[in-house]
């Protein structure tokens, strides 16, 4: 209880430093503040729109989690950023990808891991293996509670509530192959169920550093086993959908090698080749936003080249 006590002060204190609009060096950032769902906790939004936005133009759109990490390192709590608009100018002054804008979910804070747990794979559970899976959260300080994901809550949140507004608001081309998602970590594994579930909605999807264990160990952990079990099931259709995974081998992404290993040969069994998928292995990287930052193109490209 203490854990998570500490755990929440600490996001209010985070959050008081995201008050702050994001400041980019290329286009500009509009915000939805406390964007009310019946689905979810409000939350802001962070639109990204590129220099020289048109309502005479139509763009694609690349939802992301965890939103206020995205923008401005000036305004998250490590001081770190994913770089997405100095990533994406790049690429679009180049060539190299399609016009887009980029929507930024903020996650909920407190509710952020059950937002993100993919749900029916942890509903395929036993009782016996939920319970191992809530202590391991419990002892991690992700809950203090027995442990429920809402992740397809979340979902019909970012499809039924907020994918309207945005193509109601926003010049968008809106139809699935305009359309994609993308996060990091628990983000990761969100991304990966959202293409799951709809399949219709999003042609692709970026899952960096995905968190395989779910919770923060390997040991006893049924979890992974029922990731690959629900997608050998759900993975949607190769010839019309498109996903991008990677990983590093330090501080967490420590965890995810033969995990992802497992998940690529899933990945095969479904028939995914190099025209609707790609894995990469990054030695020597992290888990943190400067390293996602530093390879976000590779993702970019994939997703939205031309």
């Amino acid at each position: 209880m203490k854990v998570l006590l500490s755990l929440l002060s600490i996001l209010l204190l985070f959050s008081e430093s995201f008050a702050q609009n994001p400041k980019v060096k290329y286009g500009r950032v509009e915000r939805i503040e406390n964007f009310q769902s019946t689905f979810v906790t409000p939350r802001h939004i962070d639109v990204w729109l590129p220099d020289g936005y048109s309502e005479k133009k139509k763009y694609a759109v690349l939802y992301m989690h965890d939103g206020q990490m995205l923008f401005d390192s000036t305004t998250t709590w490590n001081k770190q950023s994913w770089r997405v608009s100095e990533t994406l100018s790049k690429l679009t002054s180049e060539g190299r990808v399609r016009d887009v804008i980029v929507v930024g979910i903020w996650n909920g804070g407190a509710t952020r891991h059950s937002d993100y747990f993919p749900q029916k794979p942890y509903e395929s559970l036993t009782l016996i293996e939920k319970d191992t899976v809530a202590n391991q959260l419990r002892r991690a300080g992700r809950t203090d509670q027995n442990f429920k994901p809402v992740s397809d809550n979340y979902l019909k949140f970012v499809v039924k509530e907020l994918k309207p507004f945005i193509d109601k608001k926003y010049a968008t081309l809106s139809n699935r192959q305009n359309t994609f998602i993308a996060g990091s970590s628990m983000g990761g594994l969100i991304s990966m169920y959202a293409i799951c579930e709809y399949p219709n909605v999003f042609g692709g999807a970026a899952c960096l550093s995905t968190h395989w264990p779910g919770t923060f160990t390997v040991i006893n952990n049924p979890i992974p086993n029922a990731f690959a079990k629900y997608m050998k099931t759900n993975l949607p259709n190769p010839k019309k959908n498109k996903l991008y995974f990677d990983y590093g081998d330090q501080t967490l992404d420590a965890l995810y090698p033969p995990l992802q290993q497992r998940i690529d040969s899933v990945m095969q069994l479904r028939g995914y080749d190099a025209r609707n998928w790609e894995t990469k292995f990054f030695a020597g990287d992290d888990h943190s936003e400067r390293a996602w930052a530093k390879r976000l193109h590779i993702p970019l490209q994939f997703l939205l080249k031309k």
